[in-house]
């Protein structure tokens, strides 16, 4: 969340800095629930004050004789008041906590303006796109035609937009996410094996509640979340700790079955793998130190891209504009991988810094070398999401007989170099 501090001292560049998000916030219902929480705690102190001195004084008026009987009673008032006012108070501290969980991080000065995803910035192309002199097929054709996907027997488990990856197909699924840790462990990541149910305040934690409530699937008798991507467990593992400035920076990766109900998604990329409700990621999480998160974000970039370069997939990297940005994140690249059956590029990555924004949810805090306490600063990113990079190989290396070429990278994890019926 916002810092408090920052958005009374600096609201109008707060406010500034939001209106790259196109919409309203409550800025000043914040600053009114602010002040009157200032307010009541400077009245309440004094009560407080006036209470301890009475107290210390109250024996010494019973020593010397003195009816203490009116200031009992007086006493006895005074406390009804604090109790009172200490309620008031939690009353207020939490309606502020509700309404500063409603506001997102602020777009970082370098992030573009724009309306929609749309006026999203291209930085960088690797490679053309993938060009057949035969007509491609969509790869819930090809999956199907290899027996590899089975897209009718997962309605038929557990509704529709689930899938099952078949002989082949779970083997080339493993292969990928094989090849993913090993690059990310190569690369300095300390590989996680994390639990896929997470409580609310790790939820909170990193932003995907209260606002996207609606998109997570719940287990009410535990008040538990299925996670819809390795960042919530990996990121609330250091939550509520203090670190040593030594410690950082920390990288970590985890490879997590992901669950996403989207339910503002209906229509959007349904068919196939694209948009599942059950589907596995790689996930990558930093938390460095406050000066280094920009660099950061740009080597957990390249950490992604490496991915796809290593399979020889066509990709690009855009910059989102403050429209299109993640809730809880500050500056957001996202890796577009190209897909045949679309004819176009699809995301397969974000790659966000978050700045402080989560660690203040989640209070993780590190000492610098000066002794002073500070908030880390947090990224992720997919490295990749492992069924839009299946997608993406089996399309873009299909040939015309219906076969597929395994790529090169991926021969020594799934032992041939070809799928074919």
């Amino acid at each position: 969340m916002l810092d408090i501090k920052r958005i009374r001292l600096e609201k109008d560049e707060v406010i500034e800095a939001l209106k790259k998000r196109r919409k309203e916030y409550p800025i000043e219902e914040v600053l009114k629930a602010d002040e009157k929480r200032r307010n009541l705690l400077t009245e309440v102190e004094k009560k407080k004050e006036l209470q301890n001195k009475v107290s210390k004084e109250i024996p010494k008026l019973k020593k010397e004789g003195k009816d203490i009987s009116e200031t009992l009673k007086e006493m006895k008032e005074l406390s009804a008041e604090i109790e009172s006012g200490d309620r008031e108070i939690s009353e207020v501290v939490e309606g502020l906590k509700n309404l500063l969980l409603q506001i997102p991080n602020t777009p970082d000065e370098s992030v573009p303006d724009g309306a929609s995803d749309e006026d999203n910035k291209e930085i960088r192309k690797f490679m053309e796109p993938t060009k057949f002199s035969f007509e491609p097929k969509a790869h819930w054709d090809l999956g199907v035609d290899l027996d590899i996907l089975d897209f009718e027997r997962a309605t038929k488990i557990a509704g529709s937009r689930f899938s099952i990856f078949k002989g082949k197909g779970a083997r080339l699924e493993r292969a990928l996410i094989n090849l993913m840790l090993d690059m990310h462990a190569d690369q300095g990541y300390e590989e996680l094996n994390v639990p896929v149910l997470a409580n609310r305040d790790s939820m909170t934690g990193t932003g995907q509640l209260p606002k996207f409530e609606e998109d997570m699937f719940y287990l009410p008798s535990k008040d538990f979340y299925l996670i819809p991507t390795a960042e919530v467990p990996v990121t609330n593992l250091r939550s509520g700790e203090i670190l040593d400035n030594k410690e950082l920076p920390l990288y970590y990766t985890a490879h997590t079955t992901c669950f996403r109900q989207e339910a503002g998604s209906a229509g959007r990329d349904t068919r196939g793998l694209i948009r599942n409700h059950q589907f596995d990621k790689v996930e990558m999480v930093k938390l460095v130190d406050e000066e280094t998160s920009f660099d950061e974000l740009e080597k957990l970039t390249n950490d992604a891209e490496s991915i796809l370069q290593a399979l020889k997939l066509p990709y690009r990297v855009v910059v989102l504009c403050g429209a299109d940005l993640g809730f809880s994140s500050t500056k957001t690249y996202d890796i577009e991988v190209w897909m045949p059956s679309y004819g176009r590029y699809v995301e397969i990555s974000s790659c966000s810094n978050f700045i402080d924004f989560q660690a203040r949810r989640a209070n993780i805090k590190y000492r610098g070398e000066d002794g002073k306490l500070r908030f880390v600063h947090t990224l992720n990113g997919s490295g990749l999401a492992v069924g839009r990079t299946f997608a993406a190989v089996i399309e873009n290396y299909q040939n015309e007989d219906g076969s597929i070429t395994v790529p090169e990278v991926l021969r020594k994890y799934i032992g041939i170099d070809k799928i074919e019926k």
